[in-house]
């Protein structure tokens, strides 16, 4: 009963870190799929006292990604009713030419006014709306939300961490008369420590399978008959095979690093 306590207690704070690994990438992939919706929905509008293309506005700003004109015949229309058609020439004629653009990629406000006064530098420039006030405020929003999670999944894994090396102590004092005796014949480091290599490597295994199975029911099982439109819509991105690999890779470095820090705290030990 206490063998399997000893390692439940490693297990457990392996898995919650193994977690906010797999969260933190789950939320990377929806989220960058939600900022391209963002991106996509969202366009500046620029006036100009001459006709322009997308590449005449790239030279000037390398995140405008394409543009797209408004056609004046249709502003005319709408603010030319009733006026003959001579006046409504000279209308045409006076009107400069408006552009909606789209950006690259979802930036802050900062970057947004950067864009503005790019623009404005060039002579044929007149005007750029940008609508920044509710575009900050949504870009505010979602950068506390993205900052707050990962401030919470950094939090839960140093504390893990530390519950990981602690139960390595355990293991380390169980393991420190023959590991020492190892030491007075010369074992080498990775020699004498091979008892907790051999536990934490198992261990690491272990928590990495748990956690797929909690991600795959999570996937295939859950999401589906959860009834909430984003899981079904994002269900291929709530988790990929690769993540396996790189919750294996994270787990096995993890035990890594605590087995050799607890190894090099074994009195005697010179290195």
């Amino acid at each position: 009963m206490k063998f399997i306590k000893n390692h439940l207690m490693f297990i457990f704070p392996l898995i919650a870190i193994l977690l906010g690994i797999e969260f933190f990438m789950i939320f990377e992939r929806t989220t960058n799929s939600y900022e391209k919706g963002l991106k996509d929905g969202y366009s500046m509008l620029v006036v100009a006292s001459k006709p322009i293309d997308t590449a005449y506005l790239q030279k000037l700003n390398k995140h405008i990604e394409n543009s797209e004109a408004i056609k004046r015949e249709e502003i005319v229309k709408q603010v030319a009713k009733g006026i003959n058609e001579s006046t409504t020439e000279k209308i045409l004629g006076a009107l400069p030419y408006f552009y909606n653009i789209w950006l690259d990629e979802y930036i802050g406000a900062v970057g947004l006014d950067m864009i503005k006064q790019d623009l404005l530098q060039d002579k044929n420039i007149k005007k750029v709306e940008t609508f920044g006030n509710t575009y900050s405020s949504s870009y505010r929003l979602f950068s506390f939300i993205k900052f707050s999670l990962k401030l919470f999944i950094g939090f839960m894994g140093v504390v893990s961490l530390f519950l990981i090396i602690k139960q390595m102590e355990i293991w380390k004092y169980s393991h420190k008369q023959r590991m020492q005796i190892m030491e007075i014949f010369g074992a080498p480091l990775m020699l004498r420590s091979g008892v907790l290599f051999k536990v934490a490597i198992f261990d690491a295994f272990i928590a990495t399978l748990i956690t797929s199975g909690f991600f795959l029911y999570i996937k295939f099982i859950w999401a589906s008959n959860s009834g909430i439109d984003i899981m079904m819509q994002k269900q291929d991105e709530l988790f990929m095979m690769g993540d396996i690999l790189t919750l294996l890779g994270s787990s096995l470095l993890i035990v890594i690093v605590a087995v050799f820090s607890v190894a090099l705290t074994t009195k005697g030990v010179q290195e």
